[in-house]
């Protein structure tokens, strides 16, 4: 079912029911071809995290053609910077209108809807922008490598922090060997800052008329609305979202994975609490093991969140940020607060030891997408590096899910050990949805 309305309308009546999708005028360039080289950008999932996604593409000047959102009151402040753009509910119904015009796609969706939004967008050849975590489930991230690599398209992830300064610098200084052979990493976060380790809520209020529920769902399994879910608190549930871990693992993790060319892990073990079939848990930690690989040692990662950190005795008592990760090599310690300048430790060995730098200083996070788009170097964060990086974060969910070491056959896809654990690498859809 379809519904017109004016954009006057749409914005006395932002709480309409979201069922189909909302027209707008329409927008007036033909077939995609817009003015002063500018892209056409179409933006899926337009509140929270969305709208600081329109703004940062927006900023730079170019269309916003199309927006979608499932939840009309969260794109209503997307609409009134927008006055020109169709506005939908539906992704699927967005593409497949407005595809001869859309040169690229924002999505910015809960965690559960990733992958299908960006695979079809790509499919049809539009260069896509898709937050972290890239996907929900290890199968999902090769796929989206794979179609990126075959369509040829321009991506990058929502890792922002990959095209800060103060990252790079830190990579560059544990690339540059002053450290001497790295075999110990440490990355924690303060995540959970949404309810995790609780039950299904039990209660089911009725849909907000400003919300598509049926659309919010997607390929997840059919459930009553509740608003435990929606807006925010989707990303402590394992059927929407990925944890703490998921959320924050590509930020932080991404500093280690890059600087000493991780791949995928071998085998991974995790603990926390409490450890329930619906919810993250309040607290864990998640240990890696990472293979040898050009001429550096195999590499142990451990991760913490919802207050555990590693030992401060590993950097001399200094104290330790809320984000942050711990390089421990044969020659010293480099500390990185996520965001913040780096310690090389012992302080008198290292002096003001500068690292050689190899990374370029990036143009801005989304100015490196934008770039690609027009046929630019890729952006450092693209989803044949985001995609790696992301599947072996959600493999620590995996282990802590199934509540034992896992063993990884990354050729064959396959947890090696563990008889039925398929459906936490490549989980079923709902009927309807697919890749």
């Amino acid at each position: 079912m379809s519904q017109r309305t004016t954009r006057r309308e749409f914005l006395k009546k932002s709480a309409a029911a979201g069922a189909g999708f909302w027209i707008l005028k329409q927008y007036n360039w033909a077939q995609g071809q817009a003015p002063n080289d500018k892209l056409n950008i179409a933006i899926i999932g337009a509140g929270g995290r969305g709208g600081n996604n329109l703004d940062g593409v927006r900023g730079l000047g170019h269309n916003i053609v199309a927006l979608c959102d499932v939840d009309t009151n969260m794109m209503a402040d997307a609409v009134k910077k927008c006055p020109d753009a169709a506005i939908y509910s539906d992704f699927r119904k967005m593409l497949n209108e407005k595809r001869r015009m859309i040169d690229a796609v924002v999505i910015s969706t809960p965690d559960h809807t990733h992958a299908v939004a960006a695979i079809m967008a790509m499919k049809m050849g539009k260069h896509v922008y898709c937050e972290k975590p890239l996907t929900h489930s290890v199968y999902e991230a090769r796929q989206m490598a794979d179609v990126a690599r075959r369509m040829k398209v321009a991506t990058q992830m929502g890792n922002q922090a990959h095209s800060s300064e103060s990252l790079r610098r830190a990579v560059d200084l544990v690339k540059s060997g002053a450290l001497g052979p790295i075999a110990e990493v440490h990355c924690w976060s303060d995540r959970p800052i949404w309810p995790q380790g609780i039950e299904r809520p039990a209660d089911t209020p009725a849909v907000p008329s400003h919300i598509n529920w049926e659309t919010w769902l997607g390929p997840a399994p059919a459930r009553p609305y509740h608003p435990a879910y929606h807006p925010f608190s989707w990303r402590g549930w394992w059927d929407f979202g990925t944890g703490a871990l998921g959320d924050m693992g590509c930020h932080i993790i991404d500093t280690a994975y890059w600087a000493l060319g991780l791949t995928q892990p071998t085998a991974v073990s995790a603990e926390g609490d409490p450890i329930m079939t619906e919810s993250g848990p309040k607290w864990e930690i998640v240990q890696y093991e990472f293979p040898a690989r050009l001429g550096m040692p195999p590499v142990k990662l451990t991760w913490y969140d919802g207050g555990r950190k590693p030992s401060a005795d590993l950097v001399n008592g200094m104290n330790l940020e809320t984000n942050g990760s711990i390089f421990v090599g044969a020659r010293g310690v480099c500390y990185y607060p996520h965001g913040g300048n780096t310690f090389l430790i012992p302080a008198e060995k290292f002096g003001n030891y500068q690292a050689p730098r190899t990374l370029p200083t990036s143009p801005g996070h989304y100015e490196e997408w934008i770039r690609a788009c027009k046929g630019g170097d890729p952006a450092l964060g693209n989803f044949e590096y985001s995609a790696a990086l992301t599947e072996a974060v959600l493999l620590g969910s995996v282990a802590l899910r199934l509540k034992t070491r896992i063993e990884w056959d990354t050729q064959r896809m396959r947890i090696t050990n563990v008889r039925n654990a398929d459906h936490l690498i490549k989980r079923p859809y709902r009927r309807g949805w697919s890749l």
